[in-house]
């Protein structure tokens, strides 16, 4: 579970524009953020909320948020989807963690995710 600041993520946008998350966020994730008028922080900081979420449930140590490496995606139906990539792939697969569920919610001050891990299945040799 992750939570994040709508006040925190409007001051960064305001101070160092649209390109500071990009760092954090992959184009098709900013583009799923985007509207008519520009990017809606609400969306934004849900965003930031599942990827912290979904990186918790990889349970590793010493390591930094591969940021780019969690997208989350809009699916058809409107819920997100996490894809796993590169370093958190490789952390997931050593967890034996296969996937993860999220789900994001916001109101006007917050942003809440809560992740779940999808176990890989034990096989029996």
């Amino acid at each position: 579970m992750d939570i994040v600041s709508v006040t925190r993520v409007r001051r960064l946008l305001d101070e160092h524009g649209e390109d500071f998350f990009t760092r954090m966020l992959v184009p098709s994730e900013l583009a799923d953020c985007r509207t008519s008028t520009g990017l809606d922080v609400l969306s934004l900081c849900g965003r930031i909320a599942a990827k912290e979420a979904a990186f918790k449930t990889l349970r590793v140590r010493n390591r930094f948020l591969p940021w780019l490496d969690i997208v989350v995606q809009r699916a058809d139906g409107g819920w997100p989807l996490v894809d796993l990539r590169g370093a958190a792939g490789r952390m997931a697969a050593a967890s034996g963690i296969a996937q993860i569920t999220v789900s994001i919610s916001h109101d006007v001050d917050y942003a809440v995710a809560v992740a779940a891990p999808i176990l890989t299945e034990h096989r029996n040799s």
